[in-house]
């Protein structure tokens, strides 16, 4: 049944639209709704990419080594370590030279030093895709779209692909794989063989914040393509931690680039812009003990995301893309808008999801659905089911 708000909920629905605009093209944070809009109850986060299970383990770590131990202070007190510092323990981590490591402010301030740092006159970026590339790009860069084909599931056609690249010529290109807000995955061998036939392009920046929820066998092992800068020294890797972890209040993330790239950004302010709290993280995520711990969990929920994904599927009203991510690209098909779909999940259900009215090269009503844990996708299913029976 076609998905249709009370009055009380389209005076609601239009709150929430004026506070997405404010917001800009990203989401407006849950703490924005809760102080704008009192009058909503946010249950389950739907619309933050994260692993929740990882939380928790970090959580459980900061407890018994800040706040028990009341080393709490001495992160809040003390500087952090600078740049090189850090780089060199993540470097030595995933087998990476400090010299070609980068620690940043969250990828995102990653993003925009190298789209205004290395990116010259003219760049190519796959759409749909996270909106910061197009955004961060200076008024003298010429930005050029590849439209991924809609028939195609939004996947990456790999020949077409390379025939735009060499026909437009560009210095620098942008991969983000997995991509957002799809989930499409580009294998490791197509990948390099996509390395091989683009090697004239000047940068080619690759975006894997999502790679930790890729597999490529059913053993889910890790997938590490960041060795492939030892062969290509083209490429520019940018890694967000937020979403492995939930924790983008700590703000960190690094990049794999040339030493000169990275020499470039240190000497333009880059010296001293990590947190204690982000040192801190990162030196838990470099432990042995800790990684391995993580990587269970990471296993367990990559399996509870493709369960809830087929059930996301089974919805009749919903045509579920295929995703090695954390989310999926959900298109409603029964005629609802996604507008109304949203905003009656949140006003009724308090599920905060993510419309993609505002995604550039998707064409139809389009949402975003992250996977939670076990118990509250059980309650986002079930919710969804009762939404459109209403």
């Amino acid at each position: 049944m076609l998905i249709k708000l009370t009055e009380y909920e389209k005076n609601i629905q239009q709150k929430i639209i004026k506070l997405k605009m404010e917001s800009g093209s990203h989401s407006p944070s849950i703490f924005t709704i809760a102080e704008k809009l009192p009058e909503l109850k946010i249950n389950i986060d739907s619309c933050f990419l994260s692993n929740p299970y990882a939380t928790a383990l970090f959580l459980r770590h900061v407890k018994e080594d800040l706040i028990d131990t009341q080393k709490l202070r001495s992160i809040l007190e003390f500087y952090p370590s600078q740049n090189n510092v850090i780089s060199k323990i993540v470097g030595d981590f995933i087998g990476i030279n400090a010299d070609n490591m980068f620690i940043g402010n969250g990828a995102i301030e990653i993003i925009q030093a190298v789209m205004h740092n290395f990116v010259g006159s003219k760049i190519v970026i796959n759409i749909p895709t996270f909106s910061s590339y197009y955004e961060f790009a200076k008024e003298s860069t010429k930005v050029v779209y590849y439209q991924l084909s809609k028939e195609n599931n939004y996947m990456l056609d790999l020949d077409d692909y390379i025939n735009f690249i060499k026909l437009e010529k560009p210095d620098s290109i942008v991969l983000i794989n997995p991509n957002n807000p799809d989930g499409g995955y580009i294998s490791y061998e197509k990948l390099k063989f996509l390395l091989k036939e683009l090697y004239f392009v000047k940068n080619i920046i690759i975006d894997e914040s999502f790679i930790h929820f890729a597999f490529e066998d059913l053993e889910y092992n890790q997938i590490n393509i960041e060795f492939l800068f030892k062969e290509f020294d083209n490429l520019i890797f940018i890694k967000s931690m937020s979403k492995d972890f939930g924790i983008a209040g700590i703000r960190v993330g690094y990049g794999i680039m040339s030493k000169d790239k990275v020499q470039k950004l240190l000497y333009n302010g880059y010296l001293w812009n990590s947190s204690g709290f982000a040192e801190y993280f990162l030196r838990l995520y470099t432990n042995k003990d800790f990684f391995d711990e993580y990587n269970k969990i990471r296993i367990g929920y990559i399996k509870e995301t493709q369960d809830f994904f087929n059930s996301l599927g089974a919805i009749e009203q919903f045509k579920v893309y295929p995703s090695k991510t954390n989310f999926a690209l959900v298109e409603i098909l029964d005629g609802t808008s996604s507008e109304d779909f949203v905003s009656k999940m949140l006003i009724k259900y308090g599920i905060y999801m993510r419309t993609c009215k505002d995604k550039i090269g998707l064409n139809g009503e389009f949402v975003r659905i992250a996977s939670r844990t076990f118990d509250e996708n059980e309650i986002v299913i079930k919710s969804i089911h009762n939404a459109f029976k209403e």
